[in-house]
């Protein structure tokens, strides 16, 4: 979308392939770096409230447009080693940023951007932990992460690619196994979970990121609007073969066309029932990710 519109054109509305033409250019951008998250999802949710090209052309003006290259810096402000990135890339070393937690009758929380030491160490006295690696870089290839929770408990949260190994011992309480025996990436760390847990326990759990689950929530979305338009397209030929038919003497291929038709309409409400279901598990899953 440009900020250069024609006069009166503004107040046209937008189609919902406009909106995902824009949220096309955000994924985008999300992904060069251009914006970081909480940019993205405001101007994501701005994008799906436009109803006119009024609202839409701000939301891209500070963005390339697709397929146009910007034109790169003369210098460059930041050095990088040749083949950064991925996991090579948040295997970082160091000390790490943070290098223990403690929860006495409350709570803490390691997430977001931080580097994971070597050792982390961490206490929960009725009280509880959260230590979250997804989005965290590792001082080394293999991290330990040492729990001690008594009556209280702790939650592990790796990302998706990363290798779990749990050694810890529980006396009336646990330690969280379902995470174990998932060959990590190549490359990628490999988590160590140990520690003791009296009367509580230490749940490990792999997520995908906040973006990532975005993402994939608009892969899903995509889809069903592919789904929808084959199905309009469908039920549409349909309707015209009927149409050309009525006039026909053949019975037979008339009726063949208003079955067609019908078939298309259940299938189209099948459709609708599943994109339903699907609609209420994403919102288990939200409320489960917030929770």
């Amino acid at each position: 979308m440009t900020d250069e519109l024609p006069d009166g054109l503004p107040e046209l509305r937008a189609s919902d392939a406009d909106r995902e033409q824009v949220a096309e250019v955000l994924r985008d951008a999300l992904a060069e770096g251009r914006l970081d998250m909480e940019e993205f999802e405001e101007r994501l949710e701005a994008t799906y409230k436009a109803r006119t090209y009024k609202e839409l052309a701000p939301i891209t003006r500070d963005l390339p447009a697709p397929g146009v290259t910007p034109p790169a810096p003369t210098v460059s402000m930041v050095k990088q080693p040749a083949g950064a990135g991925g996991w090579a890339g948040r295997i970082v070393g160091g000390d790490g940023s943070s290098r223990w937690g403690v929860a006495v009758l409350g709570g803490f929380e390691r997430k977001g951007r931080w580097t994971m030491p070597k050792r982390f160490n961490s206490f929960a006295f009725w009280g509880g932990g959260v230590i979250d690696l997804r989005e965290a870089n590792f001082a080394d290839g293999e991290v330990v992460v040492n729990c001690v929770a008594i009556m209280g408990g702790m939650s592990v949260i790796v990302p998706p690619g990363v290798e779990v190994v749990v050694r810890g011992i529980g006396v009336m309480g646990g330690f969280d196994h379902r995470e174990e025996g998932v060959e990590g990436d190549p490359g990628a760390p490999r988590v160590v979970v140990t520690g003791f847990a009296f009367w509580g326990g230490v749940g490990v759990e792999r997520k995908v990121t906040k973006a990532e689950r975005l993402r994939q929530k608009e892969e899903r979305r995509l889809e069903k609007l592919e789904r929808k338009a084959a199905r309009q397209e469908e039920l549409e030929e349909s309707r015209r073969r009927a149409l050309e038919g009525t006039g026909s003497l053949d019975h037979r291929g008339s009726l063949d066309d208003a079955r067609s038709i019908h078939r298309a309409a259940m299938e189209q409400h099948r459709e609708l029932m599943r994109e339903h279901r699907e609609a209420r598990r994403e919102e288990r899953r939200e409320r489960r990710d917030r929770d």
